[in-house]
């Protein structure tokens, strides 16, 4: 259900049902959580690329999956949200950069994947939306993250109508990043990551990311605080003591 490789410092997770529209089950939410672990762990990759197989990225919770957790106990559903929402915390908390290449359509937890990858591309056919309130599902987990990302009002109005919008629609609303044809998108995100690879220091990025979550929910001045006490630990860093010598004699520096 989850392909993986690493090549040139990019990791590939690569959603793998297409004859389900790579619809996620607990089987395939649990594998794709394993991927980012094995990333995260592996210092040799620095960027990962999400990507699928066949017509559609990702068209939500299958509906076999569906079925089978109506039987369920509030206990067992109970684990089984608390299980996806790790998954996602993954995703968001991911200390690498994350970009999203979405071709087709991504739906509901296929829509949250891609939104919450650092940067998304998708093809001018592709398709996105929170369709939950349309089969009386709530679009629960996915709603605290959306909110995050483009604010309560736009978040409210795709949760609450369940509409489905095109590639150019989602880059206005901030949800994705950049809109690219479908014959060149493979090339374009390739090129995006390899030039990222070379250009940025891992150790920066793990420390921004780590920063911007840090300073979710805190008043302004606890922010400035959580900012000045990272200026000053990347300083002693090897990146930063590297990367300022290499500017200073005016040396390049490939990372």
């Amino acid at each position: 259900m989850i392909q993986t490789h690493l090549e040139n410092r990019i990791g590939y997770i690569i959603l793998n049902r297409p004859e389900k529209c790579n619809a996620l089950n607990d089987e395939m939410a649990a594998a794709f959580h394993k991927a980012l672990n094995d990333f995260k762990d592996n210092t040799d990759c620095k960027i990962v690329i999400i990507k699928a197989v066949g017509e559609a990225f990702c068209a939500g919770a299958d509906l076999d999956y569906l079925k089978k957790l109506q039987a369920y106990t509030y206990e067992q559903n109970l684990q089984d949200s608390t299980n996806l929402m790790q998954m996602f915390s993954a995703l968001l908390h991911f200390p690498k950069i994350t970009i999203a290449q979405v071709q087709g359509a991504a739906l509901a937890g296929g829509c949250g994947l891609a939104s919450l990858a650092d940067f998304c591309f998708a093809t001018p056919d592709s398709k996105f939306g929170y369709t939950e309130v349309k089969i009386g599902f709530i679009p629960a987990i996915v709603s605290v993250f959306l909110s995050k990302k483009i604010g309560g009002n736009a978040a409210k109005k795709l949760l609450l109508t369940g509409q489905i919008i095109n590639s150019q629609e989602a880059m206005n609303l901030g949800l994705i990043t950049q809109v690219a044809a479908n014959e060149t998108i493979e090339n374009e995100v390739n090129n995006f990551a390899n030039q990222l690879a070379q250009s940025i220091s891992a150790e920066s990025i793990s420390l921004t990311k780590q920063l911007l979550t840090q300073m979710e929910g805190k008043s302004l001045s606890e922010q400035l605080t959580l900012a000045a006490e990272a200026n000053a630990k990347v300083r002693g860093t090897e990146d930063c003591i590297k990367g300022i010598s290499s500017f200073l004699n005016k040396e390049k520096l490939n990372w």
